[in-house]
């Protein structure tokens, strides 16, 4: 009779850190920088850091009307959103959004998503506040992703913990303390 063996192989731990519905809409509504990118006239990726908000449930961007991301939308709707955090490897956790990008001047679009993007990243709107955020909406658009795919990652779910002596923290605490 033939012995059995046991071959260990990648375990494919995608299922394993992918985020629930609850958990990427939880994580879409923290405060985090995204990753847009569009597709260049050159047929290159365009990539920036942007701020995001929300019109309804809708991941928006506002941006200069005449900006390179709006001209390469224009031209070509593909778009994709990467927000990402986490200082090591075991604390990743991230949200990818891939579809296509719907531009809007309508006033009152704008005005719902820049009063999301100021409250996300600066605090409330108060009445003394809102000519600054007029200011802010001049001359720009509204970048709606119409959502075609979510990827998404949390490392935390591995379970895996960093030696104390690879984390930054406690190697500066421990330099420290000689």
């Amino acid at each position: 009779m033939l012995a059995t063996q046991t071959v260990a192989v990648g375990v494919n731990q995608r299922a394993q850190i992918k985020m629930t519905d609850t958990e990427v809409d939880a994580y879409l509504r923290e405060r985090n920088t995204a990753a847009m990118a569009t597709i260049g006239p050159s047929g290159a990726p365009h990539v920036v850091a942007m701020w995001y908000g929300f019109v309804g449930d809708r991941v928006a961007v506002e941006t200069k009307a005449k900006s390179q991301k709006v001209q390469n939308l224009r031209r070509d709707p593909r778009m994709t959103l990467m927000m990402e955090s986490g200082a090591g490897y075991e604390e990743l956790r991230g949200v990818e959004l891939v579809g296509r990008a719907e531009i809007s001047e309508d006033p009152d679009v704008l005005w719902e998503l820049g009063v999301s993007v100021f409250e996300r990243y600066y605090g409330p709107v108060t009445k003394e506040m809102e000519p600054l955020v007029q200011a802010m909406l001049h001359n720009r658009v509204v970048v709606l992703l119409n959502v075609e795919r979510v990827a998404s990652w949390d490392h935390r779910k591995l379970g895996l913990a960093m030696p104390s002596s690879m984390d930054p923290a406690s190697a500066s605490q421990a330099e420290g303390a000689k």
